[in-house]
């Protein structure tokens, strides 16, 4: 069996070429109803509808009275039954269209329905069409039209209609609905969609736990989720199952995947059938830079590199072609790799690869970072992405296997970084740029890429300028491209500058450059020849543009949106942007993206030094970047303000004089942090110095969300550790007290809940030298969760009702919801439900009263569990809902993992293990990478119960197995309980 449904054995009814605007339609896959146009029609009493059910059914074809009879009653018929028979047709009759129910041979039989008139013939011909396009390899069209067919259904098909020829087709309909289900989800694993089908197949398996099929697909799930362990439970679950119930062994093929995934068969992480479907992303990537018209020369290097690539594709057999040019920035290394690259597209119809490894700044482009974009680009979906650096590195050479792919590694910092980039098969090359030469990249054809020649130098110049202005005055153009160096990027610099403008000659732009006080010796090693490059251009700037070059290289990040440019500049955004996109004329800046711009690194470098030589006053420098740190902090107060109504946190920051921007709505605002995160958060640790580290402390605290989220833990957490380390080495107590609550809280979304307490604890005792209310109250608000967490109630809500006052002494409402929404988790855990219902309530209700949405939902989600503790279900569920619907909305995916964990324990609690187990699965997906391992723990062990709950033990003991490594790595008290359920466990 090739796992496909096939399509029950029925024919399609008549059609009309023309159906009418209010044609009928009619519905078996569901309740049986009848419809005209939008108007729903009577279709009677049960045994009536059994009477239109048998007739759609049988599709056009006439049934007899006998047979009618037998359908709706059975062998036994009352002694009125065909008196009954017509009666019902008689009624059924006036309610449908004339000549619908016709009477023919001493029966009956419905004709004349238009196209699509019954839902079931729809399914039918989507069925079918899904087929077809599996047998052709178009995956995703099939899937679609297996869901749009599998949407037809409404609930049991034929429900609550009587007769044995109803339930026959009942169990038949139901059993082409599953194979349908089969089918596609077989192709979702097919395409990689292997994590979000696990949850779906686990809720299958416990509703069809007979079903092998299923089971089948459950393995290969979590198989190729990495979740081996359980994938060989499912198998000794069904085992276990089948010998009990029916007294047989598993099939042969649940029997072989069990033993391919005991071997770790390399074939099994490969989709079973080729995939020859468009994917989501596309599968042949173009993303080659244009290359520049211009280009001159290297006729020499061309060939050589061209050759290279060539043996990748031309010799059978051969191994990965690497190509590795070395020189100096402004050299032409990107220039030249790109060119070569276009030329040999044709070489690699697969597709070509680029990425600019950022090498020579301060922050490279991590491995792991550049792989995932590279997945992406070939059609790898975000699910099938692993982790790990090491896993990222196979599955990339795995989806290049057999294809020809040219990547373009350009500006690598050194061997370690391109190692796990390059492609590892034949038929792929790979052209890498870099400023070191890549000795330790082993096979690699290295390639030193030094200056022009003069002929080509003159010969690029001229192609800028133009001939009828470089002809006529050629000794003064060898002048202009000798004192250039013979670089390419300050020849491209110069002669662009002289193209644009008219009223210049050649002569006045070598008298210029022959002042060599304008310029550095091109010929002397290192940087410096870059550097007199970007002399020649700086050089050129008017006044307003030389400054606005030398402040926006201050900024760290890499890169500054145009308002962010605005506050160093201290301008207008009109002015701003005109400024800004005059410099990029100048090749000195790029445009990143509309309203983003950077500059290349080296670039960059060279404007802090003419900063520091030339920046008058030199107390600008500091001014700009003051401005710059007062509007990051400004608007990211505006974005906490908004998420977080009535919020006394804005009212405790330090002062700002530059304005910040201001939003139309709380998404707006939300979309302004995510986009400026990486630039906001290197903002911070730029400032981390006296005189700055205070507004720095704020602006992190403001931009909580985007550790809360979990969208940028990681950079958060170094960043607030980063404030601590450098307010402990200036002896700044107030920002120590602060920065300690600010990396506290970091510590305590990440899971480390010893760090935060320390942290709180920190800012406490150091707070009583320093009166700063906001910190003292979160400190102890802190404390009491942290204690919480550990199990230490009675302390937990001595802090909490220490942080309680504090809030209130500095009329904090949302503190003061905050602390009652703890205080009641700790009366949920001592047997206090009553009391932790109360507490809850009060803290949504004064959150709905200052408008708190986010907050209102950690309420509610507060609220939901002590609803669960008192057996109030149905509450405590419509508020966890709730809760997860603003948490989506705003994008905290660390509290939309959680809230899905509390619906799950809550399923399990109204003794709903399937759905438990649902959502407990789509917990893990959510929380993967954030929230720490201690939450992650909590899942597990969640899910194990659920697995449990529907017969999955073999599953669940992986689960609780993994939860017990976790809180025995932590320390945590909660693998006393875990143990306790391994060890009440019967081996199977």
């Amino acid at each position: 069996m090739d796992g496909r449904p096939r399509v029950p054995e029925q024919r399609r009814p008549g059609s009309a070429r023309n159906a009418e605007p209010e044609a009928l339609r009619f519905g078996v896959l569901g309740p049986v109803r009848a419809w005209r146009g939008e108007e729903v029609l009577a279709t009677g009493s049960p045994q009536q509808r059994a009477l239109l059910a048998a007739l759609l059914l049988r599709e056009g074809r006439t049934a007899t009275a006998a047979e009618l009879i037998d359908a709706l009653w059975g062998p036994e018929p009352p002694s009125q039954a065909l008196a009954a028979l017509r009666t019902y047709a008689s009624r059924l009759r006036k309610v449908l269209d004339p000549g619908v129910l016709v009477s023919e041979s001493g029966g009956y039989a419905i004709r004349g329905l238009g196209e699509g008139a019954l839902d079931l013939a729809r399914a039918q011909d989507l069925g079918a069409e899904a087929e077809k396009a599996r047998g052709t390899g178009d995956l995703t069209r099939a899937r679609a039209l297996l869901n749009e067919a599998l949407d037809l259904w409404d609930g049991e098909p034929l429900a609550g209609v009587p007769g044995p020829y109803a339930e026959t087709q009942r169990v038949r309909l139901e059993e082409w609905r599953l194979g349908l289900l089969e089918s596609r989800l077989d192709m979702d694993l097919e395409q990689g969609c292997h994590a979000e089908a696990v949850s779906e197949l686990t809720a299958l398996t416990a509703a069809h736990p007979l079903r092998e099929r299923l089971r089948e697909l459950l393995m290969l799930a979590l198989y190729r989720s990495g979740r081996q362990a359980e994938a060989l439970a499912v198998y000794a679950d069904t085992r276990r199952l089948l010998a009990e119930e029916l007294g047989v062994d598993p099939r042969s093929g649940l029997r072989e995947l069990q033993q391919r995934i005991l071997q770790a068969d390399p074939a099994l992480a490969e989709p079973s059938a080729p995939v020859a479907e468009p994917p989501a992303a596309p599968v042949r990537p173009a993303q080659l830079p244009a290359s520049v018209p211009d280009f001159t020369g290297r006729a020499s290097f061309v060939d050589e590199l061209s050759a290279v690539l060539a043996s990748a594709v031309e010799t059978e057999g051969s191994v990965m072609a690497v190509s590795a040019m070395a020189g100096i920035g402004g050299v032409g290394k990107t220039t030249l790799a790109v060119h070569v690259a276009h030329r040999a597209r044709a070489s690699f119809p697969d597709g070509q690869l680029y990425v600019d490894l950022q090498g020579a700044g301060p922050r490279p482009a991590e491995p792991e970072t550049v792989l995932g974009s590279f997945l992406r680009a070939l059609g790898t979906a975000d699910s099938a992405i692993p982790d790990s650096l090491e896993e990222r590195a196979a599955l990339y050479r795995s989806v290049l296997d057999g294809r020809r792919v040219l990547v373009l590694l350009d500006n690598a910092k050194d061997a370690a970084q391109v190692r796990p980039l390059l492609p590892g098969t034949e038929g792929c090359a790979a052209l890498v740029t870099s400023r070191v030469r890549m000795v330790g990249l082993a096979g690699a054809h290295l390639v030193d890429l030094d200056v022009m020649s003069p002929d080509e130098a003159l010969a690029l110049f001229t192609r800028i300028v133009g001939a009828e202005r470089v002809t006529p005055e050629r000794d003064a153009a060898l002048d202009v491209v000798a004192a250039c160096g013979f670089l390419p990027l300050a020849i491209r610099i110069a002669a662009s500058r002289l193209a644009a403008r008219r009223t210049w000659t050649v002569s006045v732009l070598a008298a210029k450059l022959a002042d060599e006080r304008r310029r550095l010796d091109e010929l002397q090693a290192g940087d410096l020849a870059v550097k007199a490059t970007f002399e020649l251009g700086y050089g050129q700037l008017d006044r307003v543009q030389a400054r606005a070059f030398r402040l926006l290289g201050l900024a760290d990040g890499p890169d500054i949106s145009l308002a962010a440019a605005a506050a160093v500049l201290d301008l207008p955004l009109e002015s701003t942007e005109d400024l800004l996109e005059s410099l990029v004329d100048t090749s000195l800046l790029e445009s990143a993206a509309p309203g983003r711009y950077r500059f290349h690194d080296l670039v960059r470098l060279y404007a802090r030094a003419c900063a520091e030589r030339d920046e008058q006053p030199p107390s600008e420098r500091g001014a700009a970047m003051s401005r710059l740190l007062d509007f990051y902090l400004a608007t990211a107060a505006q974005v906490y303000a908004m998420e977080r109504p009535g919020d006394r946190v804005v009212d405790h920051l330090r002062p700002t004089v530059y304005p910040g921007l201001r939003f139309e709505d709380r998404h707006q605002a939300q979309d302004w942090l995510y986009a400026e995160a990486v630039s906001l958060l290197a903002c911070v640790r730029q400032f981390a110095g006296a005189g700055t580290l205070p507004r720095a402390i704020d602006l992190l605290w403001t931009a909580v969300d985007l550790t809360e989220s979990g969208a940028n833990s990681r950079e958060y957490d170094a960043a607030a550790l980063a404030l601590l380390d450098a307010a402990r080495s200036s002896g700044d107590g107030p920002a120590q007290v602060r920065a300690s609550v600010v990396l506290a809280n970091a510590h305590q979304l990440s899971g480390r809940f010893a760090e935060a307490d320390e942290s709180a604890q920190e800012s406490l005792r150091l707070g009583a030298s320093c009166s700063d209310p906001l910190a003292r109250c979160w400190a102890a608000n802190i404390r009491g969760a942290m204690a919480f967490y550990q199990r230490r109630y009675d302390d937990a809500e001595k802090h909490l009702k220490q942080a309680l006052a504090d809030f209130r002494d500095c009329a904090d409402r949302a503190g003061e919801a905050s602390v009652l929404c703890n205080l009641s988790r700790i009366h949920v855990v001592t047997g206090r439900p009553h009391s932790a219902v109360e507490l809850a309530q009060q803290g949504v209700d004064m959150y709905e009263t200052l408008g708190h949405a986010v907050k209102n939902a950690n309420g509610r989600y507060a609220l939901g569990m002590a609803l669960t503790q008192n057996g109030r279900h149905l509450e405590a569920a419509e508020r966890l809902r709730e809760a997860l619907r603003v948490f989506r909305e705003s994008r905290q995916r660390l509290w939309e993992g959680m809230t899905l964990f509390r619906l799950a324990e809550l399923d399990l609690t109204a003794e709903r293990p399937a759905q438990a187990s649902a959502n407990a699965e789509a917990a893990l997906t959510v929380l993967r990478g954030i929230g720490g391992e201690w939450r992650r723990g909590n899942v597990l062990t969640v899910l194990g119960r659920a697995l449990d709950g529907i017969g999955q033990s073999g599953r669940a003991r992986v689960c609780w197995q993994e939860a017990l490594s976790i809180y025995e790595s932590l320390g945590s008290p909660e693998a006393d309980s875990v143990r306790t359920l391994l060890e009440g466990m019967t081996v199977a």
